[in-house]
């Protein structure tokens, strides 16, 4: 992103040179040491998540009732905040029973006005690390179908068939759902809990997400596929997350060696 950005400045003629190039940068300079890896102690159970989401409810009268499946989608589907806010009724198969399935193309980060060809606020792009016109589908549990089916009855959609809007129509700003998802955190967890990296930002239902159902025994290439990740990126980011399945690796290896024990 910021050699991108570099590279812009460049062809705008803001910039003569790329300052992070390597032939501009001093001999003793080192690239500063990025944390790659999801914080396990920023991960919140199935339960906590759904409490939290619960709990958001209760934030104003009309402002936290609008985000519970909005964060919802952000943990049962994996979903990036762009992604969810670019969410339409058409990619949403919500049957009465049983799971559902989201499909969406489209994502509207918060660029800013100054970074926007239209002047406005968001942008509308593709998933994030794929082609524009990349689909990705996610199963959704009945816990999901159920919050968005109430969201969809409450508030209804946009002229456009976004599912999630302010109460003026316009797209959702990052400070609004921040703001909604800080009081739902003081509502949700105790003094103790609240001074620990648990749930800090939105972002960590995401996390929290991912880690449930790689927790669940489901083969990292088919999270990392739902979630819009390389299988790379998700078993180095979730490295230090996946845990307490011991039981279920040596119920598996031992399945397998039954038939040679069987031949003794």
């Amino acid at each position: 992103m910021v050699r991108t950005c570099l590279y812009f400045a460049i062809r705008k003629k803001r910039l003569t040179v790329n300052p992070l190039a390597s032939r501009n940068l001093p001999a003793h300079w080192k690239p500063p040491q990025v944390e790659e890896r999801v914080d396990p102690r920023s991960i919140a159970s199935p339960e906590l998540a759904a409490e939290m989401l619960v709990m958001t409810s209760y934030v104003g009268a009309g402002q936290g009732p609008r985000f519970v499946a909005f964060f919802g989608c952000m943990f049962y589907a994996m979903m990036r905040p762009e992604e969810v806010i670019g969410l339409y009724r058409t990619g949403c198969s919500l049957p009465e029973e049983g799971w559902g399935l989201l499909t969406f193309s489209d994502s509207s980060p918060a660029a800013g006005r100054d970074f926007t060809d239209d002047g406005q606020v968001h942008e509308d792009r593709g998933l994030k690390g794929r082609a524009r016109k990349a689909v990705r589908t996610v199963p959704i549990p009945p816990e999901q179908v159920v919050l968005l089916r109430a969201h969809i009855d409450r508030f209804g959609t946009a002229p456009d068939g976004r599912i999630f809007r302010s109460v003026s129509g316009a797209k959702i700003q990052p400070s609004t759902y921040w703001r909604v998802w800080q009081k739902a955190r003081a509502l949700s967890l105790t003094p103790e809990r609240l001074a620990t990296p648990l749930m800090q930002r939105p972002y960590d239902l995401r996390h929290s997400g991912v880690t449930w159902r790689l927790n669940s025994g489901i083969p990292a290439p088919e999270v990392a596929k739902w979630a819009g990740h390389s299988v790379e990126v998700l078993t180095r980011a979730y490295a230090r997350c996946v845990a307490g399945l011991d039981d279920v690796w040596i119920k598996r290896m031992d399945e397998t060696l039954k038939p040679r024990r069987d031949e003794y």
